[in-house]
């Protein structure tokens, strides 16, 4: 029993050790957290709606063709029936999050209004997603005749040459099933 307090002064100094080990680890491991260094996913949640996709509604428009045209929306309601809410977020590590709220409201059957935040173009959410790199200017495809006389013309493979010139004769082919059946 008293031979652990015998060799006190032998393990003390491994025990210190151990735990200024254990502090540093931690330490460092918590620093790793809050860093840029670890990835964090990109988030979506909900129906991307698009300007374009709103100047094709009109009013009087039926249900099921408001729905071919913003896709199912993610908020339906039994107790407001006449109205369907299309929600979009976006979370991306390096940018700030996009939120969107639209809503349709109909009168029975047919499309009654529509109100919401004001929506981007897709072209402009797209431009918006990639902000990684700068856009670049996209070089002009215009070829002038001077340009292609600089090429030469490709001279017709003997082969193809051959199969043109001979005609195309009936193609039959033997019965799939056998007829003395």
């Amino acid at each position: 029993m008293f031979e652990s307090c015998r060799n006190a002064p032998e393990f003390l100094p491994q025990q210190r050790r151990f735990v200024v080990l254990a502090c540093v680890v931690a330490g460092l491991g918590l620093t790793a957290c809050s860093s840029n260094l670890i990835y964090k996913p990109e988030v979506v949640q909900g129906n991307f709606v698009s300007r374009e996709q709103v100047q094709a509604l009109r009013a009087g428009m039926p249900r099921q063709a408001v729905r071919d045209v913003l896709g199912t929306p993610l908020v339906t309601s039994l107790f407001h029936a006449d109205r369907w809410d299309y929600a979009f977020t976006i979370r991306r590590q390096g940018s700030e999050p996009q939120q969107r709220r639209f809503s349709v409201f109909f009168k029975g059957d047919v499309l009654d209004r529509i109100e919401g935040d004001p929506l981007p173009t897709e072209a402009e959410f797209a431009a918006k997603l990639d902000n990684r790199r700068p856009p670049t200017k996209l070089p002009e495809l215009k070829a002038t005749e001077a340009d292609l006389a600089k090429f030469p013309a490709k001279p017709a493979s003997a082969a193809g040459a051959a199969q043109s010139a001979a005609p195309a004769g009936p193609v039959s082919y033997p019965p799939l099933e056998n007829a003395a059946r």
